[in-house]
């Protein structure tokens, strides 16, 4: 996680405990995971369009059917050179 420590989350906490107060920290709490949680989603839905893209386009599907049996060969190989 970016090279962060417990020592260094703990500071990171208690500057953030005496600028915003106690009674400021669960809003921020609250509304910084809101904002992840709405990140992910945005994340997920252009995640869903590029597998409707790709579904869409010609060609394609032969293409992924291929690049998945390429991958399913390599897995086994290294498997089998264990």
């Amino acid at each position: 996680m970016f090279g962060l420590g417990t020592p260094e989350l703990l500071v990171i906490f208690g500057i953030a405990f005496l600028i915003f107060g106690g009674k400021k920290l669960p809003e921020i709490g609250a509304g910084l995971g809101k904002a992840i949680g709405s990140f992910k989603n945005g994340l997920n839905d252009v995640e869903d369009m590029g597998l409707d893209i790709k579904k869409s386009l010609p060609g394609v599907r032969e293409v992924t059917a291929i690049q998945d049996k390429v991958d399913k060969a390599t897995n086994i190989s290294k498997v089998l050179t264990k």
